[in-house]
């Protein structure tokens, strides 16, 4: 049975945010953190109070309807300083681009150089959508390997999952892309979630290193069942909310309680 690495993704939109997550993920059981260095450029807007039959809801827009702000608002060398400062943890660094779920508001050439500069600081992982053109994507893998920065190499799918054959075929076909493949899909519905289950299934005993998940409805299977799964790394959260599985997130502390139960 696999012994996964369990690693929080942080919520953050600030620095000092990140690095308080961090310091929870720490005691809560994380191995590692994921810094979402693309979520600095959100603007958080105030939330919305209004009186209804239940009582005061309070009520915050969805993300994906947030502001962002321009490219140059964030100082990158100063952000990226910091939180390698005051993160307790190996961090997985990822800019994610619009086009794979993500909120980085410039252009391709500023986000690699975002890239580039978080490689340069020593961080222990980096994200590389397989979408990066080849040889820009070689040079930075280049240069991930001669500052001992590990790879996930990562496709998420917006629109949804395919087939589990796909699945499997992807992992298999870029092993030497990263360290870790990833792959994670929106479920429309559980046939889609059961698609990352047989594509884990099917790879299970071959040795390769991959990371596969969905989110909505059913996509916590594999996360939760990732040690039988034969999974190498499971990204988890510090939320903590009654809808959490219908995202198909896992907080932190109930993976661990989960896998002990279990007797993963």
């Amino acid at each position: 049975m696999a012994d996964p690495k369990v690693c929080v993704s942080l919520d953050g939109t600030t620095v000092d945010e990140m690095i308080e997550e961090a310091a929870r993920a720490n005691l809560a059981g994380a191995d590692m953190v994921e810094v979402r260095f693309d979520r600095l450029f959100l603007k958080k807007p105030d939330v919305t109070i209004s009186d209804e039959e239940e009582g005061e809801v309070v009520a915050t827009p969805p993300e994906n309807q947030w502001e962002t702000m321009d490219f140059s608002e964030v100082n990158i060398e100063d952000s990226i300083s910091s939180l390698k400062e005051g993160v307790p943890l190996p961090v997985i660094f990822t800019v994610r681009p619009v086009s794979e779920g993500g909120f980085f508001p410039g252009v391709d050439s500023e986000r690699l150089e975002v890239l580039n500069k978080a490689i340069d600081s020593g961080v222990s992982w980096i994200d590389l959508e397989l979408s990066i053109e080849e040889k820009t994507r070689k040079d930075l893998m280049e240069k991930a390997s001669s500052n001992g920065c590990k790879i996930i190499a990562s496709k998420h799918d917006i629109n949804g999952i395919p087939n589990a054959s796909e699945i499997v075929a992807m992992v298999k076909d870029n092993q030497e892309s990263g360290d870790i493949v990833k792959f994670c899909g929106n479920a429309r519905n559980h046939a889609d979630a059961l698609q990352i289950v047989e594509a884990a299934t099917e790879l299970k005993g071959n040795g390769l290193s991959h990371s596969l998940m969905a989110l909505n409805s059913g996509g916590d299977w594999a996360r939760i069942h990732a040690p039988v799964l034969d999974q190498s790394l499971v990204y988890a959260t510090l939320q903590n909310d009654f809808q959490l599985s219908e995202r198909g997130l896992v907080n932190v502390r109930d993976l661990r309680d989960a896998w002990t139960l279990l007797e993963y």
